[in-house]
């Protein structure tokens, strides 16, 4: 396949280029900067500007872009950065396939979001047919896909990808827990029994080559793994691999001053399941958070399942 990607430069980008080209698929990452170089092409998402022929023939595009989330303290600012970042790019491809002769468009756009549009769900086990939710980011999930409709009405098959934080070493969740928790300061938060959606970096990768051929698949996919686990569940999973303890816990007045409203977010209970991917019959490499951490944390070892 011809793949047009954006956001190619990010955690997942720069993971599922190099998977795909494994793959044989030929690869262009859309960059912000002047660019004569082979597979990579220069747009402009916060004028709206896409030359329409990057995309002409493509099979797929691939839209990964958006500030990360849990970078900065979420004030007034950083929440406009996080909006235009996300909507603006996901417009622009929108906009720009549908302005493409029918016989010209990609067939598919994987579009991401995350497991943010469910807001606060408790102890009720949701998937994708559940309603967003009431919070910041589950509004910003709701205006980010709806950014992708104009492909969509287009005739392109659109999947909307609503990404759990995923489990590496060098990811997002793992990472900044790491030293902490090699330091024997692992801690619970709060409570602790607040459910957490999560998915291994590999069950990550292949959902979304799977995603990328599945063309009876369409709309919002739960990219999670098989088990969403509790908070406590979790931090005892993770000081276990380390192989130190984690007897502390966070109390949520502490967040709320060290994080301002995103920790809110952190505190949050999501029970995300992932129907459409189980329907479809994808088979996780790592279906449990102990299988993944080990994968994780000891590479090269047979994970515990």
């Amino acid at each position: 396949m011809r793949i047009v990607m954006a956001g190619a430069s990010g955690y997942l980008g720069t993971r599922l280029a190099d998977r795909l080209r494994q793959s044989g698929h030929e690869i262009t990452r859309l960059v912000r900067r002047p660019t004569d170089r082979p597979g990579e092409a220069t747009w402009d998402p916060a004028q709206g500007r896409l030359d329409p022929a990057v995309l002409a023939g493509a099979d797929a595009v691939i839209n990964l872009a958006g500030a990360n989330i849990g970078d900065h303290r979420w004030t007034a600012r950083y929440k406009r950065v996080l909006r235009s970042s996300r909507i603006d790019t996901t417009d622009t491809i929108a906009r720009t396939v549908k302005q493409l002769p029918a016989t010209d468009r990609p067939r598919a756009l994987l579009q991401s979001s995350a497991t943010g549009w469910y807001g606060e769900t408790g102890e009720t086990a949701v998937t994708e047919e559940a309603s967003a939710g009431t919070t910041f980011l589950a509004d910003l999930c709701r205006v980010w896909e709806a950014a992708a409709r104009p492909a969509e009405d287009a005739g392109v098959r659109v999947v909307l990808l609503r990404t759990a934080p995923t489990i590496d070493a060098a990811g997002s969740l793992l990472k900044p827990l790491m030293l902490p928790f090699k330091l024997g300061a692992g801690a619970r938060i709060g409570g602790g029994r607040q459910w957490m959606a999560w998915v291994a970096i590999a069950d990550w990768l292949n959902a979304a080559e799977f995603l990328l051929e599945r063309e009876d698949v369409a709309g919002p996919v739960n990219v999670v793994g098989l088990e969403p686990v509790r908070n406590a569940d979790f931090t005892k999973a993770f000081a276990r691999e380390l192989r130190r303890p984690a007897l502390l816990a966070v109390p949520g007045p502490v967040l709320d001053v060290a994080l301002g409203e995103l920790a809110g977010e952190i505190q949050r209970s999501q029970r995300v399941l992932p129907g459409v991917l189980s329907g479809a019959g994808f088979a996780w490499t790592y279906p449990t958070m102990q299988s993944a951490l080990a994968a994780a944390l000891r590479p090269g070892q047979e994970a515990v399942r």
